[in-house]
């Protein structure tokens, strides 16, 4: 026999989502968390109730007996405990005087921020920003809730975590309008060009980055070992403005088109495409469970999506 206290009553969630939608990827997005935090779910439920849940049939998932009987008391629950809760997540944009602490890499903070603003001061004036570098932070602060979200690139997250991709961006090189290697733009003389490498991924402190070590490299350098290619990397920066200053002095740059635009009408630089295809980059939000439901939180959440949809 289960104890109420031994029960993770998050699980009540997923049970009533899972039921709604019949489907792991579908209930996944509903709830934007990942597809494996969804099945790991369902597997929970199938554990606690010693119960399929949702069986497999030529027509799709269907719901077992058990599961259909629990289906409306389930909802009565959580609707009973979303009106409990409800005076407490009444939020007023136009009034609210909240600080949300966002963490965002060089390259969200310059791209996003600014349009951003824009948009609080029309609807939430008197809200405050903090913002954080990758440095600053770490997945347990976010997990805890002590970070309202993250922005960045990740290459691993936790299953836990609620996330929401903002967009996807190209490559883009950035240098000088005099560079010699304008005059005949290949692979073979972008290879012969002296680069800048700018790039932080995640969370925490950076290391040293050895020019050798081609698998923690990242995107670009990573697509030219696949061609069997090497470029020459003079500066390693975590930061693209100093990357793009870097431009001004002879240094080629490749980053992504968002960051690169920023300097589209600069007199001394000029913007091309790379002379090899590299796949687009994931700008993603993330965010604890803690504050999924938190009203200030989901508005807060789709202003920045609106933002992004908007750039």
């Amino acid at each position: 026999m289960n104890n109420i206290k031994d029960i993770d009553l998050n699980l009540l969630v997923y049970l009533d989502v899972l039921l709604r939608e019949r489907n792991v990827t579908k209930a996944a997005a509903q709830l934007n968390i990942t597809q494996p935090a969804m099945s790991n779910g369902l597997k929970r439920l199938r554990s606690l109730l010693n119960d399929p849940i949702l069986v497999r049939t030529s027509e799709g998932m269907i719901p077992t007996e058990t599961a259909m009987r629990m289906q409306e008391p389930v909802r009565q629950i959580l609707y009973s405990v979303e009106e409990m809760v409800q005076p407490a997540r009444e939020f007023e944009p136009a009034t609210t005087d909240r600080v949300f602490r966002i963490m965002a890499s060089d390259y969200a903070a310059s791209t996003l921020m600014p349009k951003l603003l824009t948009s609080l001061k029309e609807q939430a004036p008197s809200v405050t920003l903090d913002i954080m570098t990758p440095s600053d932070i770490s997945f347990h602060d976010v997990e805890n809730g002590k970070v309202d979200l993250a922005i960045n690139r990740f290459e691993k997250l936790p299953q836990s975590f609620h996330q929401k991709q903002l967009w996807q961006d190209d490559f883009s090189c950035l240098m000088r309008k005099d560079h010699p290697l304008l005059d005949d733009y290949t692979l073979e003389t972008y290879l012969k060009a002296e680069h800048v490498w700018v790039s932080k991924t995640g969370f925490g402190v950076g290391v040293g980055m050895d020019p050798h070590d081609v698998q923690k490299l990242g995107w670009v350098d990573g697509v030219l070992a696949d061609l069997g290619h090497k470029r020459d990397i003079r500066v390693f920066t975590r930061n693209y403005h100093v990357a793009m200053h870097l431009a001004r002095q002879g240094l080629m740059v490749t980053l992504p088109t968002q960051a690169a635009s920023l300097y589209k009408d600069d007199d001394e630089l000029t913007m091309r495409e790379p002379p090899f295809a590299i796949p687009k980059l994931e700008l993603t939000m993330i965010w604890s469970p803690l504050l999924q439901h938190d009203a200030g939180h989901r508005w807060f959440r789709q202003l920045i999506a609106d933002t992004a949809d908007n750039r």
